[in-house]
């Protein structure tokens, strides 16, 4: 079931058997000179998506924008100011659990956004933890790639070049589920420089076209079906042992 393609009132019906709602969450930013700027909120929508038609899942529409400051250097990245990120993410939680959710389960597909939304997580419970009331609701994060399985099968995929930005796996998805915009390009080097990650003209310096440790070209659709499917299996696993706390 999806939010956004539902009325208030199949929501309000749906809350009388089920509490638990899905999130996926990303970032707008760029992803070397074949990937798409969506890659990292396109990947847990796409999981999220796929989960729901194989269980019965609640879907809320994807916060598409995150922590992407770093790659600012790149046309086509948007991105939140850590305070904005919070602010929303806690926006968004205050609104899912006034409607009564008490099961908000946030799946990630940037690294970049973790510190900002674990930090938004603690603020979220210090406000019940101040004030002596319990708080109503678990918030649970998950980035897609540590889902039950898919490391082990990247790493199956992707034995060398893998790396942590722009990288096969996370590509090979989005061209699964979007095989019109395939794109290809040169790798130069094969596999990109690994480093630090700072602001964004030094990011730009360190990592020219914005690969990280990785070779993107090894994507393919083929490869992407089978991380969805198995995605989407650990996400139904990994959502029934949260409901059944």
């Amino acid at each position: 079931m999806l939010l956004h393609l539902s009325t208030w009132c199949e929501i309000e019906k749906r809350l009388e058997t089920s509490r638990t709602v899905i999130v996926p969450i990303g970032s707008n930013e760029q992803h070397g000179p074949m990937g798409l700027l969506g890659t990292d909120w396109l990947c847990p929508e796409i999981i999220a998506h796929a989960a729901e038609k194989e269980g019965d899942l609640l879907v809320a529409p994807t916060f598409n924008i995150g922590m992407a400051q770093h790659h600012l250097g790149f046309p086509g990245t948007i991105s939140l100011r850590p305070t904005t990120f919070m602010s929303a993410i806690e926006d968004w939680v205050d609104s899912l659990a006034r409607h009564g959710f008490d099961r908000i389960y946030f799946l990630n597909g940037h690294g970049g956004n973790v510190a900002t939304i674990e930090a938004t997580f603690s603020q979220i419970y210090s406000h019940y933890s101040y004030s002596g009331n319990p708080c109503p609701f678990i918030l649970k994060l998950r980035n897609w790639w540590d889902l039950p399985g898919i490391m082990r099968l990247a790493a199956k995929l992707y034995p060398t070049g893998h790396g942590s930005h722009a990288t096969p796996s996370e590509i090979a998805v989005t061209f699964a589920a979007y095989p019109d915009h395939v794109k290809s390009a040169p790798m130069e080097p094969k596999i990109a420089p690994d480093g630090p990650i700072r602001d964004a003209l030094d990011y730009r310096s360190r990592f020219p076209d914005g690969r990280i440790g990785s070779d993107s070209s090894l994507a393919t659709i083929e490869d992407g079906r089978a991380l969805i499917e198995a995605a989407a299996k650990g996400l139904l696993d990994d959502v029934a042992k949260l409901e059944a706390e």
